[in-house]
């Protein structure tokens, strides 16, 4: 999830549509994405699944004014506000987009059909009523960069221990992620539509770099950590830097509404 949630997508995108820097049409292509198709169930006013273009429209003449980003986890309902309902839902899919101006939220269900070396991607979206109130636990991007930086550093220096002589996959791609910090390669920028402004997109780049760290950690297993103590050491340092990059994240797709609130 940390790579490039579809909602960070839905987000960026439509604020930059809000933004009107750029058309409904480009707006949903760059939602999309290398996806199939994406649909949008439960817009208001129609009675069937619509396409992503009409539905970006309904929602501005609605009166939504940017789009948040929410990526919860079991015990952090990061960026959610309620009700129940949306919260459940946004939580089994591990992410969700709120609207702000109107009570709207949506929430992703990914489907693959087709055979293998086919597979075709296709998503709908569920519009559901949403809470009016301020997302939960959501940093602003200056805090964000700040705890990401702090967690990468001691999250490096735990599985560089953890690691047989520091040469273990999951300890190298770590020390690559801290010293690339700083580094521009312009992920961000990639994934980010118009409209943010830099910071944003060098925060989403080092959380990704994070999530791209953590995966490896669990797709290698125990690595260099040769006892169960040291794997759940693992685990330990893991848990606090995952949750910071998703709190990153966040702030990242959110920076374009976090400079409209503030004038």
């Amino acid at each position: 999830m940390l790579s490039e949630p579809r909602s960070g997508r839905l987000a960026a995108w439509g604020n930059a549509l809000l933004a009107g820097l750029v058309s409904l049409d480009d707006a949903a292509l760059g939602v999309v994405g290398e996806d199939t198709v994406h649909r949008v169930e439960g817009v208001p006013g129609e009675a069937r699944p619509v396409g992503l273009t009409l539905a970006l429209g309904r929602l501005r003449a609605l009166g939504v004014t940017g789009f948040r980003v929410a990526l919860p986890a079991p015990g952090h309902p990061l960026g959610l506000s309620g009700p129940p309902e949306f919260n459940a839902r946004a939580l089994d899919a591990q992410e969700a987009v709120v609207a702000v101006g109107a009570p709207y939220g949506l929430v992703p269900e990914v489907d693959e059909v087709g055979p293998p070396g086919d597979v075709r991607v296709e998503v709908v979206w569920h519009c559901l009523p949403v809470r009016e109130a301020p997302p939960a636990d959501v940093p602003s991007l200056g805090e964000a960069e700040r705890e990401l930086a702090e967690g990468l550093r001691d999250a490096t220096a735990a599985l560089a221990q953890l690691d047989v002589a520091g040469s273990g996959p999951v300890a190298e791609a770590a020390m690559d992620a801290y010293r690339a910090r700083a580094g521009r390669t312009g992920v961000g920028r990639d994934v980010l539509a118009p409209g943010y402004p830099p910071r944003a997109a060098r925060v989403l780049e080092l959380a990704q770099r994070v999530g791209l760290l953590i995966s490896l950690a669990y797709e290698h297993g125990p690595g260099g950590a040769v006892s169960a103590s040291q794997i759940a050491a693992r685990g330990e340092a893991l848990r606090p830097v995952e949750r910071v990059a998703r709190r990153a994240q966040v702030a990242a797709y959110n920076a374009w509404v976090e400079e409209q609130e503030r004038g």
